[in-house]
């Protein structure tokens, strides 16, 4: 019966991901700055829930699974930031010395 759950949650996980690629690769690149700070936004979404599954402490894999989780959505959300910074920062007119 778990194994059966794996395969709908992997299913579920391809779609997705197939759903998501095609999403994004259609947006202008007008849009892009907009959507990056949306995603960052469900990023962290995902960052406190990958949080809470990791203090939970049921058992050592979800306790794993878990602060794997936190590392991997604190890189997004960093790498997200970072990224949105430097778009606004070319639309920002430079200063004349």
């Amino acid at each position: 019966m778990e194994c059966q759950n794996f395969v709908i949650l992997l299913y579920i996980f391809a779609l997705a991901v197939f759903a998501g690629y095609h999403v994004v690769s259609k947006v202008p690149q007008l849009l892009h700055t907009p959507l990056m700070a949306f995603t960052n936004a469900i990023s962290g979404i995902s960052l406190v829930a990958s949080l809470i599954i990791a203090g939970e402490g049921r058992n050592t894999a979800s306790s794993i699974l878990g602060a794997v989780a936190v590392a991997a959505a604190s890189i997004n959300v960093v790498g997200g930031f970072l990224i949105t910074d430097r778009m606004l920062k070319m639309f920002k007119k430079k200063e004349k010395v």
